[in-house]
Formats: C-alpha cells, sequence, structure tokens
C-alpha cells in the first residue's frame, strides 16, 4: 500500500477515518442524484449558543474532510437552524426578559431581539451561530427552518407525511405518556390570530386538500389550515424526519441523550420514503460541577470567552479528543487544552504519514497544519506573566526574543495570538488566586544552593541543562523534600505564588538565569514578591 493520504485513511484509527468509512459505504461510491454528499449539524436557538452546540459542527466539518480525502466525492454542509420552533421559556441569561416573555409560544423568528440588534431573538441567536463558524473558517450553507417552511421545500414531503399520518403516529404514541398520547399531533398549526406554534389535537386530517382541521384553544372555532407554506411545522421527532427525508442528508450526529429520538425518526423517515443518515452519539459536555450544559440555563463557556483566552485551533482539539467521552468543559480546561494542541503541532513535522493523518492537528487544520518554530507552552507564558506581573505584550516578547531571537510577532503569528490570550488568562484568573509564601528553614537553605548552582552555570545554559541541576538540588536535601515532588511545589508556591507550574528549567531559559537569581534572593531576603 502506498502512503497517500487516500490510501492511509482506509487504516486509520482516527475516529472522523472510522466515521467517514461507514458514510462511504453507504453512498457506495457513487455521488448521490442531489449531486453531493449532505453532511448536516443542527441547531435549536432558543438560549445564547455555547461551545457544546459548536462542537457538533466543528466534528461534522472533521468526518466530512476525512470523506473527502477517503473518497474525492463532493460534499456540503448545512448548519441548520430550528428557529420556527415557539419559545417555551424565557432564558435566565438574556437582557429584557419581561418583554421577552409577552412572546411565549412565538416562533423564535417572531420573537422580538432582546438584544435591539437584530430582526429577532432567533435572528439574533443564528447570527451567533454563524459568526463562530465564520470564525472558525467552516465551509457550510446556513439554512433556516423558518425560511425553509416558508419557501416550500419541505412541502411535498409535508404532504407525505400527511398522506402517512396514522403510520407516523403508530411510531410516536407508545413513546409517549396517557394524557399526552390523548392530545398529540405531528402537526403544530401556526394560530392566525395569536401567532403561536400550538399544540393541539387534530379534530381531522384532509390529505387530498393537503390540511388539517383543529379547534383554537381559546374560542373553540374550528379553523382549517394548510400543513404546507409555513401555516405548520411538526413537532420536533417528525420535524427531524421530514428535513431527514426532504433534503437527503447522509450524516448527521447528535449527543447521547437522543439515542432514543434518532431512532425513533429514523423510523419515521422511512415511514416517508427516505432513508435515515449515518452518524453517532456524542457524550454530552459538563460544566465543572459535573452538571449538563445548557443553553438556557447559560452554564457553559460561550464561544467568545473560551476565545478570549485561548486560539481556536485549541477548542477544536477539545471538540476532537474522546467524543464519545463526558468531559468538563470549563475555564480551568483551557490551558491544558493550548499545551497540547501547541504539543501535537509541534510533533506533527517529526512524524512517518501514517502517524501524521491520525495526529489531532492534521484533523484541526483539514491536512495542512501550520509550521512555526519558537513554540512556548501555554502555561510558561502564564508563567512569565505571572512572575513579571505584566499584562503588557511588549514586557513578554522582551523575554521571549532574548530566549529565541529568531522569533518575532511577524515571523511567530501563532506565538504572538497566544501571548494575548496567556495575558487576558493571567490577569482574569491566574492574579486574582496568587498566594505567595515564605520559605521555612529547610526550603531556605535548598533554594540557596539552587542560587549558587544558578549563579555558576555559563550564560544561556540549555533549560534541560538547567532542569537537571534543578533535579540535583532537590535530590541534595531528602529531608526537606522526600518526594521531589515537594521540592517542585515549594519553588511554585515561594517564587510563583501558586500550586502548580512549568518545567522550571524551561521557565528559567526563558525568564533568565540573572532575573531568576534575583527573584530567589528576594525570597530569601522576605520581601513581598507579589508588588
Amino acid at each position: 500500500m502506498t502512503d497517500t493520504p487516500r490510501d492511509l485513511a482506509q487504516t486509520s484509527n482516527a475516529w472522523p477515518f472510522a466515521e467517514a468509512r461507514a458514510v462511504a459505504k453507504r453512498v457506495g461510491g457513487k455521488v448521490p442524484d442531489k449531486g453531493y454528499v449532505l453532511f448536516e449539524t443542527g441547531y435549536g436557538p432558543s438560549g445564547l449558543p455555547h461551545i457544546g452546540t459548536f462542537g457538533e459542527v466543528a466534528r461534522t466539518a472533521m468526518v466530512r474532510h476525512a470523506f473527502e480525502v477517503l473518497t474525492g466525492l463532493p460534499t456540503r454542509l448545512i448548519a441548520f437552524s430550528d428557529d420556527m420552533d415557539g419559545l417555551r421559556k424565557v432564558p435566565d441569561n438574556i437582557p429584557n426578559r419581561d418583554m421577552v416573555a409577552k412572546h411565549l409560544g412565538k416562533p423564535l423568528t417572531a420573537v422580538p431581539d432582546p438584544f435591539g440588534t437584530h430582526e429577532s431573538f432567533g435572528h439574533h441567536n443564528n447570527a451567533r451561530l454563524r459568526s463562530f463558524l465564520d470564525h472558525f473558517g467552516f465551509d457550510y450553507a446556513f439554512k433556516s427552518s423558518t425560511d425553509s417552511y416558508r419557501g416550500g421545500d419541505f412541502d411535498a414531503v409535508l404532504l407525505r407525511l400527511l398522506e402517512n399520518y396514522d403510520a407516523v403516529m403508530a411510531v410516536m404514541l407508545p413513546t409517549l405518556g396517557q394524557e399526552r398520547r390523548a392530545t398529540y399531533s405531528p402537526f403544530l398549526p401556526l394560530c392566525p390570530r395569536t401567532g403561536q406554534v400550538l399544540q393541539v389535537p387534530l379534530l381531522e386530517t384532509r390529505p387530498d386538500d393537503g390540511t388539517i382541521i383543529y379547534a383554537d384553544p381559546d374560542t373553540g372555532e374550528k379553523i382549517e389550515t394548510p400543513v404546507t407554506g409555513g401555516h405548520c411545522k411538526l413537532q420536533w421527532k417528525p420535524d427531524w424526519a421530514m428535513r431527514w427525508t426532504a433534503l437527503g442528508v447522509d450524516y448527521e450526529m447528535a449527543g447521547k441523550d437522543l439515542i432514543d429520538s434518532v431512532k425513533q425518526s429514523s423510523k419515521i423517515c422511512r415511514v416517508l420514503g427516505g432513508r435515515p443518515p449515518e452518524g453517532f452519539s456524542y457524550e454530552l459536555f459538563l460544566d465543572e460541577r459535573g452538571e449538563k450544559i445548557s443553553k438556557s440555563k447559560g452554564n457553559g463557556l460561550a464561544v467568545e470567552e473560551w476565545l478570549a483566552y485561548a486560539p481556536p485551533e485549541s477548542l477544536s482539539l477539545f471538540m476532537f479528543n474522546k467524543p464519545k467521552t463526558a468531559k468538563r468543559l470549563y475555564f480551568d480546561v483551557i490551558p491544558k487544552a493550548v499545551d497540547e494542541y501547541l504539543a501535537h503541532l509541534e510533533a506533527y513535522p517529526r512524524q512517518d504519514p501514517r502517524k501524521r493523518i491520525d495526529n489531532p492537528a492534521w484533523h484541526i487544520h483539514a491536512g495542512q497544519p501550520p509550521r512555526e518554530a519558537a513554540h512556548l507552552s501555554y502555561n510558561i507564558l502564564l508563567n512569565l506573566a505571572s512572575v513579571c506581573h505584566s499584562e503588557d505584550h511588549a514586557v513578554l516578547w522582551h523575554y521571549i526574543s532574548r530566549y529565541a531571537p529568531e522569533a518575532s510577532p511577524e515571523t511567530a503569528p501563532t506565538l504572538d495570538r497566544l501571548v494575548g490570550c496567556a495575558i487576558n488568562y493571567y490577569r482574569d484568573f491566574v492574579k486574582p488566586r496568587k498566594a505567595y509564601r515564605a520559605p521555612g528553614s529547610g526550603e531556605a537553605a535548598a533554594l540557596a544552593d539552587l542560587a549558587a548552582v544558578l549563579e555558576g552555570l555559563p550564560e544561556g545554559a540549555p533549560a534541560v541543562d538547567i532542569q537537571t541541576e534543578i533535579y540535583e538540588v532537590g535530590k541534595r536535601h531528602p529531608d526537606t523534600f522526600p518526594d521531589l515532588k515537594d521540592w517542585f511545589r515549594a519553588l511554585y508556591q515561594i517564587l510563583l505564588g501558586q500550586d502548580q507550574g512549568p518545567r522550571m528549567g524551561s521557565f528559567i531559559a526563558l525568564y533568565g538565569r540573572v532575573e531568576t537569581l534575583a527573584l530567589i534572593r528576594r525570597a530569601l531576603a522576605g520581601e513581598d514578591l507579589s508588588a
């Protein structure tokens, strides 16, 4: 076997290729009649977007690219917004909640925007979604449920569902409680009087006329309305099935909490003459308390919050890693995610082709990871900002340029972005938590020993040599540090004001031998290192 990406994709262990192979088997190596293989992601814009929402798009895009490499077939990615859903409750984390409460039950695209920036609340949240996708450079087509219903895109399949009404009800009714079964209908008419999406039982279906008849819940008046042209929408499980059928969706993933919903929608899709898409169930994101992230609660990170502290590629890595494992998603995970991304990026050029195609950086960058010298870890930059007590971009670059003279903001744009992110994270999360302590007597003796060692090292000593010497100092003080982890923890607490930190050899090489000596002497003199 040769080492072309297409050949390597056949046996790659990376999960996007496993998914791509399932889609390839589905289409049988042929372009579907619609002219492309369709990947879809769904978005419910009832609350402000959070990262979990966008993770589905990032992961689907990875599978799409893997499929293109594997098959060479044309593809399309649709980001579909269920913006015709009725607003069931007012989210906790929006302004003007009293105003929004007056429009409960109306389609999201008929609810005024509480932020006052868009045509409706649905349009506002759609814009947030599109802004995120554009920021990541995704190649996608945005599709609105409201536009699709009103524009007639779904009319043919809606009429088919009306013709197969009893078969669809046979799928749904066994999944519902007794009370819900008595009033359930897959069709939700839009009330011409109030504009609300109504959940009402149907009095009659008229497939020959393409209409349904229901009673106005307030007046009791019998109303006949078409199921087409945006006069009705569907309950979400039949809606999902209808959309798969109308658009010819070939791949869509969903959260683990929707496993049963996928099964029911798949059955309805077959009733409608469609073929359910391929896909897999991913685990959900949790907040720092281990609770499920919710759009309406707003207990997850907003996209803007992550991007204030880390480059977008680190977020893509968070989505790539173990998609079938539940993961906590909160501010403290950001430094680790960034450093893992940098490690994958740095390893990529040294890897053989088979390893490269499994490297997360390959999937994050659609097969073209950037190459840039002078990588420094995020944690090192955080600690540099911390020990310098500086939020000044130029101050950090002064040390970086001395450590790596070939690097500059112009020649190392990835590093430059990282400096800005690290400064923001230091300011908001590290600085408020810093708590220096004075060394004990045994610790003071070890610090004095370290200072003497650093004085004897040549200027420009490599980080690995400095790290070795630090280890040796710790070993020479076994009564104080029976475990060398205690030695490094003492260095972090005394010199950096925190419980954890970077490889000290790398940090000293960056910060400077002379500057580190001055820091140690200040600590031994009992000075306040927070100043």
